[in-house]
């Protein structure tokens, strides 16, 4: 995914079409949770490299300086319900073996093309399939973004930022190229 298929994305996910945007936008808890789910460091870095894997470093720092694993990690475990935890627990594991059978390496240990090659192809799938499975690239993607561009990073070096408050301009040029601005 490059920088202009995420700021698309970004406008999609302020709209509250990502997986548990009922959570967020009400601000509580869902009743029925997984108990006790954990994610150990490890679990942290393999988000870390596949949030990387979507928003790289290029001009500005890519989602792994942002801490975008634990982001995920937050998010997944206060705002998502249990299926939708054992969805993403589930994802991460199959993500885990089949990458490793697929390419005889674990996907932290791969290079940057054999991670985009595998999402890829993963994003293709899910997008011709009628139920849009597997949800976990959906899950993993919209997480990405919305922490990338709610971040520090994101809203100041990707994003153009202009400080709150400020004055009303009615008319700012936008040239095409031009980076969106942080809301």
């Amino acid at each position: 995914m490059n920088r202009r298929d995420a700021l698309k994305s970004v406008v999609l996910m302020m709209g509250g079409t990502m997986v548990g945007a009922t959570a967020i936008l009400t601000g509580c808890t869902p009743e029925h949770q997984i108990e006790g789910l954990n994610f150990m460091p490890e679990d942290i870095a393999f988000l870390d490299e596949i949030g990387d894997t979507i928003i790289p470093t290029t001009d500005t720092p890519g989602a792994k300086a942002t801490g975008i694993g634990s982001f995920m990690v937050m998010m997944v475990k206060d705002c998502y319900d249990a299926d939708q935890q054992k969805t993403f627990v589930d994802g991460l594991n199959m993500i885990n073996k089949e990458f490793k059978a697929e390419n005889g390496k674990s996907f932290v240990e791969a290079s940057a093309e054999e991670r985009t090659a595998y999402l890829n192809k993963m994003y293709e799938t899910a997008k011709a399939s009628e139920d849009r499975s597997p949800a976990v690239i959906w899950m993993l993607k919209d997480l990405t973004v919305l922490g990338y561009f709610t971040s520090e990073i994101g809203a100041t070096q990707a994003l153009n930022y202009v400080e709150v408050p400020g004055r009303f301009d009615p008319c700012i040029p936008y040239n095409p190229g031009d980076k969106a601005y942080a809301i």
